[in-house]
């Protein structure tokens, strides 16, 4: 198929044009013979039974599963001629062949051999059907509009015209493609024994069903003042649910996340029940329900979406604890006599500090001088030091290390709206928000104005002079927000404010830049209605600047001293990314590997896969603009998909470094970190939201 693979040029000869064509018959022909071949196949394995002889196969019988994932390799392969993300269906028929080569086996490592090969399957199927259901969403974008117009001029039937995208896509091969890996998907459910629900936060809401395509202020109606469960189609991930509405309870989003991503942090700290389902079938019967009163329960084990009589029995029970309502107001709410979420009175650290102009080691930070997160970091830096003395019940070492820091602390945002001469009309800003309404726009429209004024700022060069001193001057860099209205017991704002990796004191003017882009995140419409909804005023909002060297790690993770879901202390759960952690924080359609250990006796449960399509990365060389490469990942290369030891011991190291973390802090921590090599290091540790 190389003859496609470029365009000719202007003057190519007759005899080039005629062969491209040629080429181009035989591509044609190819996927017309490869769509008949499919369908005959699908209706063959449908008639021995589909799903369920595949899944009652095993694992005695496993040459229908070889026969089923050989015929989705041709799929995929001929979908790859097409020119359709090529390097990710590369993966993923290199992720196919080599689970068909592996096999089943009656233990990976101490883990059931069955569970794992399904389980690993699962992943890779997953990320075939998101592979199809983009193919759809493109000719969904491209075709429709153009097709209605051509059609109207052409005088062709409106429901021709109406029809022609959806037969464009069933005539086609990803249509068999999709319709093969639905039978698999199944067929693996059956064998895991798993739902077509995944349960980040559980409980119990009661609610009406409203569906709306994003979670965002403006999706409900102002006048809907009963509670609500969303059913959600899409999600970045980095959403608030509370933000949309007060009244949203419950929320079904229909497509994968990571658990610990800022949303599901978020949904859980808000008390929202929140749930995420992919299974065509199970959604056609959601979408049923619409405008009805529903009663949304979850738990590790079950969901249940089902009718509430009437609407005045759903609204009393909404007001069950676990339904969320008024709980996000007093989770929040910083009048509270709990310490931990006092704001302390904030100083100006711009002065000489240990002979560090404007700046503060990791060490010297604070919560009052540099936020929580800072003071986290400061801690760690310590913590590390003695870690690697530090072993678990069971002898796993707890070690770990901490990237050089340096902290731009409180007061140094204003004194450079000072020297530029913005204060006054920045004080004015900040006065006005604090009553600016939604609806007509104001909120929004003084948002801008006060991210415009703040992004404009940056660092005193005695401050840039200062970090040379603890940076080499041409290690990449991230620079980090430290607010004081972040990392709290009851308020974590996870992914609130902004981060801005990839940059260098080599240029001062992106470096700076970058500071000025966190400053100015403090002043986000997100983050606005955040502190609004937690009472806490726009004027006592401070943000100070972690700086950081840059990580170039193999795995990202985030970790959990205590389950998330069913709340068992004596569980740490991870989730892990390759690449950047960035993928997991944000909702970036695909699953993480998912490992639980038990802290007692050290075992490591795989309960799930990773399946994202790309990795994040900085390369050593290149710009340092703030921005990150991507990579398209294959997991039969990666250790933690293939080698079972790997994954115990990597499983092993996290639960030491947790529980060891958990005892420091004196209270369950949200744990984020990353393997450099052989190193794990840890970059945040917070408050774990309960």
């Amino acid at each position: 198929m190389k003859g496609l693979e470029s365009g000719l040029r202007n003057d190519a000869p007759d005899s080039a044009i005629a062969m491209r064509q040629k080429w181009r018959l035989c591509e044609i022909g190819l996927e017309d013979y490869s769509f008949v071949l499919l369908s005959r196949y699908i209706n063959a394995l449908e008639a021995l039974g589909g799903s369920a002889s595949l899944a009652e196969g095993l694992p005695t019988n496993t040459s229908l599963w070889d026969d089923a994932l050989d015929a989705l390799i041709i799929g995929i392969n001929q979908v790859c001629f097409s020119g359709w993300k090529p390097n990710e269906c590369s993966a993923i028929v290199n992720e196919l062949l080599s689970w068909k080569q592996k096999g089943l086996s009656e233990f990976e490592g101490n883990e059931d051999g069955k569970y794992i090969w399904a389980l690993r399957l699962k992943a890779t199927l997953d990320r075939t059907g998101r592979l199809t259901e983009e193919y759809s969403e493109a000719l969904l974008s491209i075709f429709p509009e153009k097709v209605k117009v051509l059609g109207k001029a052409l005088g062709i039937p409106e429901n021709s015209v109406r029809t022609y995208t959806e037969a464009e896509i069933r005539a086609s091969v990803i249509f068999q493609v999709s319709k093969l890996c639905t039978v698999l998907l199944k067929a693996t459910r059956a064998v895991l024994g798993s739902s077509v629900w995944d349960v980040l936060v559980p409980g119990v809401a009661h609610g009406a069903l409203i569906q709306v395509e994003r979670i965002a202020p403006g999706s409900l109606p102002s006048s809907m003042k009963e509670p609500v469960v969303l059913v959600v189609n899409k999600a970045d991930g980095d959403e608030e649910v509370k933000a949309a509405g007060d009244n949203i309870v419950g929320v079904v989003l229909l497509q994968e996340l990571p658990h610990l991503s800022h949303l599901g942090v978020r949904a859980r700290q808000e008390k929202v029940v929140f749930v995420t389902c992919e299974d065509d079938d199970t959604i056609k019967n959601m979408r049923l329900l619409e405008g009805k009163h529903v009663r949304l329960g979850a738990s590790s084990n079950n969901v249940d979406l089902s009718v509430v009589s009437n609407k005045d029995d759903c609204a009393a029970m909404s007001s069950e604890p676990s339904a969320g309502g008024d709980l996000f107001a007093q989770q929040f709410s910083l009048l509270t006599t709990d310490k931990k979420l006092e704001l302390s009175e904030q100083k100006s650290y711009t002065s000489v500090a240990n002979g560090m102009s404007g700046v503060l080691e990791l060490s010297e930070a604070s919560i009052e001088s540099s936020g929580a997160k800072a003071a986290a970091c400061g801690t760690l830096s310590v913590l590390s030091s003695m870690s690697n003395k530090v072993y678990n019940d069971q002898g796993t070492p707890a070690a770990f290390r901490v990237p050089a820091g340096a902290v731009i602390p409180f007061g140094s945002m204003e004194d450079a709206l000072k020297k530029s001469g913005s204060l006054k009309s920045y004080t004015n800003l900040l006065e006005r928000i604090e009553t600016a309404q939604i609806e007509n726009g104001e909120l929004d429209s003084l948002s801008s104005k006060l991210q415009a004024t703040v992004s404009l700022l940056s660092p005193s060069e005695e401050i840039i002079e200062s970090l040379k001193k603890t940076f080499d001057q041409n290690v990449r860099l991230i620079v980090r927000s430290t607010a004081n209205v972040e990392d709290l017991a009851g308020m974590s704002a996870a992914g609130l404010y902004e981060s801005i990796p990839n940059v260098s004191l080599s240029d001062p003017r992106s470096f700076g830049a970058a500071v000025g882009q966190v400053w100015a995140s403090l002043y986000t419409r997100r983050a606005i209605l955040s502190r609004r909804a937690a009472g806490v005023p726009q004027r006592d909002a401070k943000m100070a600047v972690l700086v950081q060297e840059m990580l170039q790690p193999d795995l990202s993770f985030v970790l959990h001293t205590i389950s998330p879901v069913d709340h068992d202390p004596k569980l740490v759960e991870a989730e892990v990314a390759p690449g950047l952690g960035e993928t997991l924080a944000s909702g970036t359609r695909g699953t993480p590997w998912r490992l639980s250990c038990h802290k007692l006796d050290g075992k490591v449960t795989t309960l799930a896969f990773a399946n994202f399509s790309e990795e994040l990365m900085v390369l050593n060389s290149g710009p340092t603009d703030g921005e990150m490469s991507r990579r398209t990942v294959d997991y039969s290369k990666k250790p933690l998909s293939v080698d079972a030891t790997f994954r115990e011991q990597f499983g092993q190291r996290l639960a030491a470094i947790g529980q060891y973390l958990e005892q420091k802090f004196g209270s369950a921590q949200d744990v984020e970190g990353c393997l450099v090599g052989p190193d794990i290091f840890i970059v945040q540790s917070r408050p774990q939201p309960q």
